[in-house]
This record gives C-alpha cells, structure tokens and sequence, in this order.
C-alpha cells in the first residue's frame, strides 16, 4: 500500500521483537492477538456494513482495497509473524467467524494471563451529611441537554 519503504519495512521486522523484547524485560505485560477470520465471512462483513447506514462508518476505501489484495495481506501477516513471534511476545490468534465469541475468548485468555491476587479493602462507612449551614444553588443553566430516554427502562 505504500506505508513504507522495503528498508524501512525490513528495518520493522528487525527491531518489532527487539523492542518487544526490551518492553517484557522492563515489566510491560504484553498480549498479541490476531483476529483471524476468512475471506468469505471478511466480505460479508463489508457488505452488511455497506448496506447499515449504522454500520457504515466501520468501512474505509482501504477496507474496500484490501479485498483485492487479500493474498498479499496474508503473506504479509504470515512474514510479520516469522519474525515477531517470539517466546518473549507470542501472537495469540483468536478465531473470529463468530465476532462475540472472538471478544469472549481473547478476554478470557487476556485474563488468564494477568496475575491476579487479592486486594484486601478496607470496611467504608458512609458518614453522616452534616446539617445544612444555608448554602442556597444558583439558577440552573440556560442550556440544559435534552432528556431523549423517554420510554426507556
């Protein structure tokens, strides 16, 4: 697409592990995941949201493109995971035919990755409001924002 040079792009799949790298070292809990969905279901996708006026602005001239060059996006996905999954920073690839399970999965893998421990709270107690010392409010605002939630529970 022209985002970069072949020096620049060579330079990328060079440093993206070492950077990766010097990130997990320093403590940075670090999670990759590719969402892998076909080809069929990729175009699907882009023809309901052509056709849902709420859905329409999910779609852009290079989602358009990257349907013509689907083969070339997946070489090249292919050549930037040989050279930034590493042991330090794997890829974790969610299979996402099925968008809400997709975002179920990763957050459950997300999770099960985190350290989780305890976090003992203290007891809170809500204190007594003190009595009222003669504060009066100001007139409110002369613009306020309309209540639109009429029918809603």
């Amino acid at each position: 697409m022209g985002f970069c040079t072949q020096e620049e792009y060579t330079r990328f799949l060079h440093q993206c592990p070492i950077f990766e790298r010097l990130l997990v070292e320093d403590g940075v809990l670090l999670r990759k995941y590719w969402f892998s969905v076909s080809d069929d279901e990729q175009e699907r996708r882009f023809r309901a949201r052509l056709e849902d006026p709420m859905r329409r602005w999910k779609l852009s001239e290079m989602d358009l493109e990257s349907i013509t060059r689907w083969e070339e996006y997946s070489r090249a996905k292919d050549e930037m995971m040989v050279h930034t999954h590493v042991p330090e920073a794997p890829w974790y690839e969610v299979e996402s035919h099925d968008t809400r399970r997709a975002r179920i999965n990763m957050t459950s893998h997300l999770l099960s990755t985190v350290p989780y421990r305890e976090v003992q709270r203290p007891p809170l107690e809500i204190p007594p409001r003190p009595a009222p010392t003669g504060y009066r409010r100001p007139p409110r605002v002369e613009t306020p924002v309309a209540d639109v939630t009429n029918g809603l529970s």
